[in-house]
């Protein structure tokens, strides 16, 4: 399984902001330096994630981005979610077939993944 590269972005960008960014605002340059990647690209992921109320955004001289109020309890699962959406990562075929014991394996494998991004927040690593 694969996420794309728009959520290993996404996951790096919350734990640098959690690290280095708690109070005061951080531009989208030195964001997209800081992980190599341009900055019109960081710029998308970013927007995500403010829509989501994850990060806030503030313009002018001084501005750029800084972690939500909440940012604490925002997990991984979370930030692929803003990023990825919500879908199964697995698209059976057969679908409509109740009896598709594949789906049933998949979805059953998909939903400890989720539990397990679900209990890992990015704060845990912050404190770590």
């Amino acid at each position: 399984m694969k996420y794309s590269k728009a959520t290993n972005y996404a996951l790096h960008t919350m734990l640098f902001l959690a690290k280095e960014a708690e109070y005061k605002p951080i531009g989208v340059q030195q964001l997209a330096e800081k992980q190599n990647v341009s900055p019109t690209y960081l710029s998308k992921i970013l927007t995500k994630l403010v829509k989501e109320g994850m990060i806030n955004s503030s313009s002018g001289a001084n501005g750029g981005y800084t972690l939500s109020h909440n940012w604490e309890d925002i997990s991984f699962l979370d930030i692929i979610h803003a990023i990825e959406g919500k879908s199964s990562l697995f698209d059976c075929c057969l679908y409509s077939n109740p009896e598709c014991v594949i789906k049933d394996v998949m979805l059953s494998a998909e939903e400890k993944l989720e539990e397990e991004l679900r209990n890992k927040k990015i704060s845990d690593i912050v404190k770590n």
